[in-house]
């Protein structure tokens, strides 16, 4: 996966805002799995994924809804923010470890 900042993160929790709180852990898992899958294309292949994008998790995440931007002050939007960044962390860890 490309190197993620804070506009990939905020994207990522968009799309997990705009499904159901059910939904939300699988699809952050299949976000970070697409942009890594499209990573991999790219370094491969030296042309953009055709249905993933560049390897960038925000490009990963736009290819759904996502809802408004809310602010820090939105309980839920945290959540959502926190749980990309967990999912990052363990994405990251895993890739460490071999």
């Amino acid at each position: 996966m490309r190197p993620v900042l804070h506009g990939d993160v905020s994207a990522a929790a968009r799309a997990l805002l705009a499904v159901p709180q059910r939904n939300r852990r699988t699809l952050c898992i299949k976000m970070v799995a697409e942009a890594e899958l499209a990573d991999r294309h790219v370094q491969r292949t030296g042309r953009m994924h055709p249905v993933y994008g560049n390897g960038s998790l925000m490009t990963a995440a736009r290819t759904r809804v996502l809802a408004d931007e809310p602010g820090f002050d939105d309980p839920t939007y945290c959540q959502c923010f926190e749980m990309v960044l967990r999912q990052l962390i363990r994405f990251q860890t895993r890739r460490a470890l071999g």
